[in-house]
Parts: structure tokens; C-alpha cells; sequence
């Protein structure tokens, strides 16, 4: 018995490409998207491992606001991301305080270039609290050929003519030059001269006192000290008592009388022989205003 013949199944050629075709792109596609998904799962954990803390604005920041701990805040960020110029925690104590010159907003990463740049220190700041600063002209010879520099450690000598004949003696030691002329900073070239007429010293306000008035009552020239050499020679008041009498101020001297003491004027005391003037106050052999440390 024959068998019959089943016809032949017959393809369409047309549906078979496109068949193909859509499942090479579904292929494709997941491909792609577990590559993708990969790659960033990839850069999120190599981020995530290398983490940096920069300095961010707290709030809405305006221009003109000044930096401090209640307008900022700390805030970790992937190093990738982290700008070069931005502040960080350990570098906020130099930031600490100045102005904003552009605004900033919440979150934002703050960088040095936001910031008005720092203005320089004035003069007066030099000075220490408590202390003044005193100027006094020089000449070549009493500022010691030109060749003091702020920072040096002077001792001021006083000369004075008293009827014809000069005194000279230690009116300060350890006096500390402020400034020469309108230099308040060491000079980079060491050794270089500057030509000035005035030294600025930083003293007390008593030790101001005393050399505006010696400087009215004779010269003052100085004498460099060693740095390292911090040893006071001379006797710290009795500067001050001959200042105070080459300058009128009498000192009164006390005395017992009739069992009771009072306070009479040298001159009250008629020391001096009748027709002979009472000599003036001779100066102390070294004489200082002591200063402190």
C-alpha cells in the first residue's frame, strides 16, 4: 500500500529575517543594559571608596556675608567631583571670617575664589596690647649708620648739657624697633642699607612718656643689642626721677619736725650756702626704664 504524499511546508523567507532580526536586537538590547548596569555599578563603588570632605554653604549665601561655622557645613563628595580650589575642613581656620565677594547657594561647594582676598595687616596691629608705639627722628650717627632693622633690640642712650658739661647714660634697654623710616618688615636682602630718619620703638605707655621727654631734654642715640642677649645693666627709676627733674617736676623730700614728719621742696630746705646757687641733679651713672617681658 502506497503511502500519500504530505505536502512540503513551505517558509516564508521574508518572516524568517525578521524574526531573526528582532531576536539578535532583544539579544542586543540585554546585553547592553547588564553592561551598562555593570559599568555603573563599577564607578559607583570605586566613587563610594575614594570619598573626600570639602566645605559647603549651610544656606543661601549673599555676597558680602562672612564666612564662619553657622554659614558652613562639611559635606563628603567622590574625589572625582571635589573641585581643586574648594575649601576643605583642615584649611577652614585660614577662610574662617572673610567675606564672600560672590553669593553661594545651599549646599554649594564653597571655593577660595569666592572670597575677597585678605587685606593686609595694618600697622597699628604690630603694636601688642597695652603697649604704644613711639616715634623719634634719627640722624646717621644715633641710628647706627643706617643699619637697624625692625626686630632689632635696641638700648636708648639720653645725652644731656647741664651747665656746660654732657651726661650720657642708659635711659631704656631692650627696647624693641617697631619700624625704620616706613619699613615695618625685615628687608629679603640682608645687609642692603636703607636710608630713614626716624625708628619707631614699641614701649609702654610710662616708657613713651619718658622718651618723648628725654627726647625734648637732650639726644637720644642707640645702641644695637644681641638678640640672645637679654641682661639688664642699669638701675631701672633712677632714669625717670632725673627726667622728671631736668624737666621742673620737684621731687619732694620728707622730713621730721617737731615729731611729726612733713614733705618740703629741696629748695624749701635752704640747703645750698647763702650767695651759691644749689648744683643741679647730677645723673645717674647708668639709668633705665626696665622693661617687660
Amino acid at each position: 500500500m502506497q503511502m500519500p504524499k504530505l505536502p512540503a511546508l513551505r517558509v516564508n523567507k521574508t518572516w524568517a529575517v525578521l524574526g531573526v532580526a528582532l531576536l539578535i536586537g532583544v539579544l542586543a538590547a540585554l546585553g547592553a543594559r547588564s553592561y551598562l548596569a555593570n559599568r555603573m555599578a563599577e564607578i559607583d563603588a570605586r566613587s563610594r571608596g575614594n570619598m573626600v570632605e570639602v566645605v559647603v554653604a549651610k544656606h543661601d549665601l549673599k555676597a558680602g556675608e562672612r564666612l564662619s561655622a553657622d554659614t558652613a557645613a562639611i559635606r563628603p563628595v567622590p574625589a572625582d567631583y571635589a573641585h581643586s580650589q574648594s575649601l576643605r575642613p583642615d584649611s577652614f581656620d585660614r577662610a574662617s571670617g572673610q567675606v564672600l565677594a560672590y553669593p553661594a547657594k545651599s549646599g554649594e561647594m564653597l571655593l577660595w575664589s569666592l572670597l575677597e582676598p585678605r587685606k593686609a595687616p595694618t600697622f597699628s596691629q604690630r603694636v601688642a596690647v597695652g603697649h604704644r608705639a613711639v616715634t623719634v627722628p634719627v640722624d646717621e650717627i644715633s641710628s647706627i649708620s643706617g643699619m637697624l632693622e625692625p626686630g632689632d633690640l635696641i638700648d636708648l642712650i639720653l645725652t644731656v648739657d647741664r651747665q656746660g658739661k654732657k651726661y650720657s647714660f642708659v635711659m631704656q634697654e631692650l627696647v624693641p624697633v617697631l619700624a625704620t623710616g616706613q619699613r615695618a618688615v625685615d628687608d629679603p636682602k640682608s645687609g642692603e642699607r636703607r636710608n630713614y630718619s626716624t625708628v619707631t620703638f614699641d614701649t609702654t605707655p610710662d616708657e613713651a612718656r619718658t622718651i618723648i621727654r628725654a627726647r625734648e631734654a637732650g639726644k637720644i642715640t642707640a645702641l644695637l643689642r644681641n638678640p640672645q642677649d637679654a641682661r639688664a645693666v642699669a638701675d631701672p627709676e633712677a632714669g625717670k626721677r632725673f627726667l622728671r627733674d631736668i624737666a621742673g617736676d620737684v621731687t619732694q623730700v620728707p622730713v621730721l619736725y617737731g615729731g611729726r614728719s612733713a614733705n618740703f621742696a629741696p629748695e624749701a630746705l635752704h640747703l645750698a650756702p647763702p650767695g651759691k646757687a644749689a648744683p643741679p641733679p647730677a645723673p645717674p651713672e647708668l639709668l633705665t626704664s626696665s622693661r617687660r617681658n
